[in-house]
């Protein structure tokens, strides 16, 4: 029988000033995500829709909570049997899937710190970040065993792999279901540490940022705002990005399970934005996080209205939006994306909501009710509207990561008293919008001009010979920096001298003559990390070669 649960929500439809005002945060003590996520549904609702799970071959299978809740229990008891201790590190590799979800339950309800990997990730990629984690158990798939090297991970005691036994894991299946369905989760306290997600490594080697289990209450009222005030009813939540990263594991999946709302797993090998359109469309797809990168692309696949998908809300974040992109999604959505900002560290500390507050194109949004947001200057001193500086949180803050795991060095240097500085730059507005600029070393100094990328780069994309495209700053003698733009057209477009000229003067004439590129290179893919960011450090490498590769 369905029970009449409680809405969980800890944010109401009203005026911004008013949620702000009458906002405080509860934490309790003692918090444990698997115990207030699907343990919380197992018993309130339990025949309540957690998980559709859609895999490639177009099986599809509706988990309820009750049944995702039994199978994180059988994984908990699993590793208990096996040795697990509170506070072991166990790695989660595997894309949008059920075992994925319960994986992560299953371990923190154990008291474990959960390690999101990206399924794609290569063998340096897994074993460096396996190794720093000290990792004793992974969950991965047949082809994630494969690449890890035992020998050098000497802290590594069990691979299980969803594909079955092999030579180098044992099975999921002969390792969970075995194990009793019943599993009382850890009291753990709210600050008890849960995950350790590792940084896009956009700055030097990634660095795994560590979040406490807190970090999921703190993670809400910045998923309400974006997805309109979730959760309403007939809510169904789903995004492209992975569940390996902290946009698609807290921005989606967590608090999609602790409000009761479904979500659609699936997960394209290479995003597609026709089958993206279709899987909406079929699953009646009411709430989606789409990445800007998502959305460049659907983009140029659709211009006019899609009647088959009726989206309530539409968030992005990760990258700047431009106006254009928000005029599209009005058009073929019929509503405005509400972006967000946030980073591994901090995250959803920023948002848009059309339903309470105008949307100011290219801007972010306003602090998210909780949160204490500003611009400051390098000594930590809050600058007034209008000057440009650093973004910056200040603590305490429940969604504040603990520490980075193994550097108290690097943690220390993210913070300035009380602020914890996140690289960015911008600046606020009268009325508390922030303007987003650029990370401190993706700022061009060209001619005395100090250029942010992301402007010339939205520039770029409203050109329709223009797929993708990232701008970065090449050192030169006179000018001291110029505009460097890698683009990728769109299919069927010839890429030539005669483009490369249009392309410049697209820019020069809707931007200025000093931020226009005077170089384009083409390329057939950019290096994106696995959040959908333009790596810009590997740009610049790509192009010192590539200048190197000339003067030889």
């Amino acid at each position: 029988m369905t029970i009449n649960a409680p809405n969980r929500a800890l944010l109401t439809a009203q005026p911004y000033t008013e949620l702000v005002r009458g906002f405080q945060w509860q934490i309790p003590e003692t918090f444990n995500i698997g115990a207030a996520t699907t343990g919380f549904w197992a018993k309130a609702d339990p025949d309540r829709i957690a998980i559709i799970d859609e895999q490639e071959d177009g099986c599809i299978r509706e988990w309820s909570f009750l049944a995702l809740d039994r199978l994180a229990n059988r994984f908990a008891n699993a590793l208990t049997a096996a040795g697990a201790r509170v506070g072991d590190r166990i790695g989660v590799h595997l894309p949008q899937r059920v075992e994925t979800a319960a994986a992560h339950i299953g371990a923190l309800k154990a008291g474990l710190i959960t390690v999101p990997l990206f399924e794609l990730f290569g063998e340096d990629a897994l074993n460096f970040r396996l190794r720093t984690a000290e990792a004793r158990f992974l969950v991965t798939s047949a082809t994630g065993a494969a690449l890890v090297d035992r020998d050098n991970l000497p802290s590594l005691t069990a691979v299980i792999s969803v594909d079955g036994a092999s030579d180098h894991a044992l099975s999921w299946t002969d390792f969970v279901y075995p194990a009793r369905d019943q599993f009382e989760a850890l009291a753990t306290r709210a600050d008890d540490r849960a995950f350790i997600i590792f940084t896009s490594g956009t700055e030097g080697p990634p660095k795994g940022a560590v979040h406490a289990h807190r970090v999921l209450l703190g993670h809400l009222p910045g998923v309400e705002m974006p997805q309109n005030f979730m959760p309403r009813p007939g809510d169904r939540f789903w995004t492209p990005a992975d569940w390996s990263w902290i946009g698609g594991l807290l921005d989606v999946l967590m608090p999609a399970l602790y409000f009761g709302v479904p979500v659609i797993a699936r997960r394209f090998a290479k995003f597609d934005p026709e089958a993206a359109f279709d899987l909406m469309a079929r699953h009646r797809i009411r709430n989606a996080f789409l990445p800007p990168t998502a959305l460049k692309l659907m983009a140029k696949s659709i211009e006019g209205p899609v009647e088959s998908v009726e989206l309530r809300s539409i968030g992005s974040g990760g990258e700047r939006l431009g106006a254009p992109l928000q005029e599209w999604s009005q058009t073929v959505f019929g509503r405005p994306v509400n972006e967000f900002y946030g980073q591994t560290e901090v995250n959803l500390i920023i948002s848009n909501c059309h339903e309470i507050m105008d949307i100011k194109p290219g801007f972010m949004g306003r602090a998210v009710p909780g949160h204490y947001v500003a611009i400051v200057d390098d000594e930590g001193v809050v600058l007034p509207a209008g000057e440009v500086g650093n973004f910056a949180v200040r603590r305490p803050d429940p969604v504040l990561f603990l520490e980075y795991f193994r550097l108290p060095d690097k943690t220390a240097e993210k913070f300035v008293g009380d602020w914890c500085i996140l690289g960015d730059r911008g600046y606020r507005d009268r009325e508390g919008y922030f303007w987003f600029e650029g990370r401190n070393d993706d700022v061009i100094s060209s001619a005395g001009y100090r250029i942010g990328p992301s402007e010339i780069e939205e520039c770029l994309q409203t050109h329709s010979a223009v797929q993708l495209s990232g701008v970065i700053g090449r050192d030169d003698a006179d000018r001291g920096e110029i505009v460097v733009a890698y683009v990728v057209v769109a299919k069927g477009i010839t890429a030539d001298k005669a483009l490369k000229d249009k392309l410049k003067d697209h820019v020069r004439s809707r931007l200025s003559g000093h931020a226009y590129p005077r170089d384009i290179c083409f390329i057939d893919d950019l290096p994106m990390t696995i959040t959908g960011k333009i790596q810009r450090g590997v740009l610049r490498q790509m192009d010192r070669r590539r200048s190197h590769d000339d003067e030889i």
